[in-house]
């Protein structure tokens, strides 16, 4: 069973993902980066590109969206054999200047625009709802294909029109009303947006995605959730409104009322602190070294510490089979994606290459991210791809470094002042009328040129005044005095 602890209290909002006690995924969202997935617009293609079977979308984004020809609703619904479809153009189904709605399915990176589809689909709690869907699926985790069966024959007569469904796992133990219930209240949901779209002139947000809350708790179902955590009394609410106030959902969610930051008293910051690092140590002494280039994921595993009883290949072989399981837990703690490669320490016998490749498999089943594993090369390499959905956990929290170019990494500006509103956070309750903070001067100076904005919303949330110091630490934080704000401003001088 699962836990999910939200942080929302504060600008940038996280959360993290608890099995067993341990964390096993971390987010971050901030509004500056606007994420965008499973957000809808009204578009208008700017180019129509045959030779590729595809069209460029302005959806008022700094790059225009990619949209695929097999992306399209008219593509999908041709009644017609697959060899024949193929033969269609893009040019048949849409035209340059065409007001289009579409889905964000994956987000901007680097110079790419954000991949569309026209195939839009609003997810529920019970159910997926596409509203030109035109077909019905039904979870394959349901106990029995009678039981899936009976759900494809319900939900059909549910339906309007050239509407799809898809019917979540979480629907086999719950009444046909509840089903038809999350259905009527998505249906709903996208007529406001065609209203919204009608009142909104190309290039226009008309749908955005509910973030970090909506997409957790529509990725893991509330049935295999045995609590919720939030630090924030609307986010308790709002999550109680999608749990449709259900009471076995409600007594789920708690709010967390705690002076001290919700992840350090849960355990959770000093995880993301560990998994900001490159060395990862293995309960045998051995370690696994992971570093990020340009092009790929590089991981090597090392035996460190551990030397084994006597037979030097098991001893090898068991610091793998550690690596294997602990590899594949980073990978989803880190949400490392692309190519990787990992350089297992060498073995001789090649059963044994084989049991560490098919560990490594059964260890990487549990991630909800599509992945590809190679087989183990004469060099004890094994390449494999990690489906990239979004920036990973160093790239929201690291920027590089000007002076070596990018070979080290420390934390950005903008994350050090979420850090220090935190620490702020902690002591809202502060009975003293000022507070001063000692900053480094990179944290200092961003504060004051581009996170001004920041800087008003602390005045205006917190009841005492705020005076900040530097000093060249590029990481500390210090809270140097709290009390009256003539001995603060004071001490606040150079």
């Amino acid at each position: 069973m699962f836990e999910l602890i939200f942080n929302t209290a504060t600008t940038e909002r996280r959360a993290a993902v608890k099995k067993n006690g341990k964390v096993i995924e971390l987010f971050m969202e901030r509004s500056a980066d606007e994420r965008i997935a499973g957000s809808i617009y009204k578009g208008r293609v700017k180019d129509v590109l045959p030779g590729m079977e595809a069209a460029f979308v302005d959806i008022g984004r700094e790059k225009n969206g990619f949209l695929h020809r097999n992306e399209l609703v008219g593509y999908k619904q041709l009644k017609e054999p697959e060899t024949e479809k193929e033969k269609r153009s893009i040019s048949e189904f849409i035209t340059q200047g065409q007001e289009i709605i579409v889905q964000v399915t994956k987000e901007e990176f680097g110079g790419k625009g954000a991949r569309l589809t026209e195939n839009v689909s609003l997810p529920g709690k019970y159910t997926v709802f596409m509203p030109e869907g035109g077909y019905i699926g039904v979870s394959k985790r349901m106990s029995s294909e009678d039981i899936r069966e009976h759900w494809r024959s319900q939900v059909g007569s549910m339906l309007e029109d050239r509407e799809g469904i898809v019917v979540r796992t979480s629907c086999e133990n719950r009444s046909e009303k509840i089903v038809e219930q999350d259905i009527l209240c998505l249906r709903e949901d996208w007529h406001t947006v065609l209203r919204t779209a009608e009142t909104k002139r190309a290039p226009a947000v008309i749908y955005q995605d509910g973030g970090i809350l909506e997409r957790l708790l529509r990725d893991y179902s509330f049935e295999n959730i045995d609590r919720i955590v939030v630090d924030h009394f609307p986010d308790v609410r709002y999550i109680k409104r999608l749990s449709r106030f259900e009471e076995e959902d409600v007594k789920k969610v708690f709010h967390y009322k705690g002076k001290e930051n919700i992840f350090s008293a849960e355990g959770i910051e000093k995880e993301l602190d560990k998994a900001l690092k490159p060395k990862v140590w293995l309960k045998s002494g051995g370690f696994l070294m992971i570093e990020k280039t340009e092009a790929l994921t590089v991981i090597d595993v090392n035996t460190g510490r551990f030397t084994g009883k006597s037979d030097l290949e098991e001893t090898i072989r068991k610091t793998n089979t550690e690596a294997a399981y602990e590899i594949a837990s980073q990978l989803r703690l880190r949400d490392i994606s692309g190519i990787i490669v990992i350089d297992f320490i060498d073995m001789k016998r090649r059963e044994n290459k084989q049991k560490v490749v098919s560990v490594l498999k059964q260890a990487l089943a549990e991630d909800r991210t599509k992945i590809n594993v190679g087989d183990m090369s004469s060099f004890g390499l094994v390449e494999m791809t990690r489906k990239k959905v979004r920036r990973s956990l160093a790239d929201s929290q690291f920027s590089n470094c000007e002076v070596c170019m990018g070979s080290g990494r420390l934390l950005s500006e903008e994350a050090m002042a979420y850090r220090v509103e935190r620490i702020i956070h902690e002591h809202r309750e502060l009975e003293a009328e000022a507070m001063v903070l000692e900053l480094p001067v990179r944290v200092f100076d961003w504060l004051n040129e581009q996170g001004k904005a920041l800087l008003k919303m602390w005045e205006e949330r917190y009841p005492f005044v705020l005076y900040f110091l530097t000093h060249s630490d590029k990481d500390g934080i210090h809270i140097r005095f709290t009390g009256t704000a003539e001995e603060a401003e004071k001490r606040s001088k150079p």
